[in-house]
């Protein structure tokens, strides 16, 4: 015999094993196509945008809204060369609405999302090594000092060292 059983916000159904062997007595509802209430992804059958999709993820009802659904309706029925491109005001002002609730559209910060694994930015001013010329060695932590250089080496007619010097 089967029953409930409610913990908290919980309701537990504990089922014989007769209750499983026979069928389902459930009548399924075909879905209606037209309803453009039911799930149906982000475009509908007719072609327009679908603002209920989970896929959207609230966007379109939240304060911001009515900027959201502006700038992504001209996006998609954009007919430029370069999709879009004469909806920059409506993503400027939607940006805009959202900077004003930072509690409800937080802005990522710029070394959140970046990846442990990405390759260190390059330096494009050092210089590039070319095929004829070797690297330059870097000593590594169990080596031994490399005599100094005559730029780094302490001067030996007295004079002060400079800021370089002095920095080594």
């Amino acid at each position: 015999m089967s029953y409930c059983k409610q913990e908290g916000k919980d309701r537990i159904i504990f089922v014989t094993k007769e209750d499983h062997e026979a069928p389902s007595n459930a009548e399924l509802i075909a879905d209606d196509p037209n309803d453009p209430y039911e799930d149906q992804g982000l475009i509908l059958p007719s072609g327009e945008i679908n603002w209920n999709c989970p896929c959207l993820g609230g966007m379109a009802s939240g304060p911001c809204g009515t900027q959201f659904k502006e700038a992504f309706s001209c996006f998609h029925y954009s007919n430029e060369e370069v999709k879009g491109s004469e909806c920059i005001d409506n993503f400027r002002a939607m940006q805009e609405c959202m900077q004003k609730y930072p509690e409800l559209y937080p802005q990522e910060d710029e070394n959140e999302g970046a990846d442990a694994a990405a390759p260190p930015l390059v330096d494009s001013t050092a210089p590039v090594p070319t095929e004829d010329s070797s690297p330059a060695s870097v000593p590594s932590s169990n080596s031994t000092p490399s005599p100094p250089t005559p730029e780094s080496a302490p001067s030996s007619d007295n004079t002060p060292p400079t800021d370089s010097q002095a920095a080594s």
